[in-house]
């Protein structure tokens, strides 16, 4: 009941901003040529979608960020689980990891460019580097928090390492996991798209960059707002399945 409470109430909270913007931009305290109204917005993305033109640069971005998404999630359980085994390894990883967001990756775009040429690769690069961080950082967290006795008392029963992981690792790790999964998700949007501002020539980036220097204000928001929706909408769903699990596992 308390999470139908807290789903109710995020869920309130979209309606009255939504409610709130399109009013201000509805009576001009937001002027038009700043900002359009969001129920415009919604009417611009139906059509983009039922038009196609936005398909290919659709397909083009979610593919990359798909890419950049898994191999950041991959790279980063399996890296962030090597590093804890090694405590030296640890301490010297350890500073990096807590300053490494303050170096701004789309600097070594060019390079990239110069390195993979005109193509994905350059985007979906940059899309990794902004998501392995927060997997890593998030899976030493979750290892952190992992009473040693559990562990001690799982190898006098007799388990073997495959069944502690299951069994004990992975129930008392999974939301710090789960909150890496999540991180990795808008970090991968973030970089991807943020990439598409810069040089390419297709994908929802570009098109948001071109509508904007086009004073196409449809179509910028609509794009944006579409962008928004769907990381949301794929962060609940996550949300949602890491609480039943963790109802499952009696740990919610």
């Amino acid at each position: 009941m308390r999470m139908k409470r807290v789903t109710k109430l995020r869920i309130l909270v979209l309606i009255v901003t939504f409610a709130v913007v399109e009013l201000l931009c509805q009576f001009g305290v937001i002027a038009r040529f700043t900002m359009i109204p969001p129920s415009e917005m919604v009417i611009g993305i139906v059509g983009l979608l039922w038009s196609g033109k936005i398909k290919g640069d659709m397909a083009t971005t979610l593919s990359s960020v798909g890419i950049a998404l898994v191999t950041s999630v991959t790279v980063g359980f399996v890296a962030g689980a090597l590093i804890h085994q090694f405590r030296r390894v640890r301490r010297t990883i350890d500073p990096l990891l807590a300053t490494y967001y303050s170096v701004p990756v789309f600097v070594f775009y060019p390079i990239f460019i110069v390195l993979f040429g005109l193509t994905d690769i350059p985007k979906i690069v940059i899309g990794f580097l902004y998501a392995v961080a927060a997997v890593v950082i998030n899976t030493l967290n979750g290892l952190d928090r992992i009473p040693p006795v559990l562990v001690k008392t799982g190898r006098i029963l007799g388990m073997s390492r495959v069944d502690i992981a299951r069994r004990i690792v992975l129930p008392f790790a999974a939301p710090y996991l789960f909150t890496g999964v999540k991180l990795a998700i808008a970090y991968s949007f973030i970089g991807v798209i943020g990439s598409e501002f810069i040089l390419s020539s297709r994908g929802l980036g570009h098109s948001i960059s071109y509508a904007y220097h086009n004073f196409d204000n449809l179509t910028m928001y609509s794009l944006i707002l579409f962008i928004l929706t769907l990381v949301l909408a794929i962060n609940m769903t996550l949300h949602s399945w890491e609480k039943k699990l963790m109802q499952r596992r009696g740990f919610a």
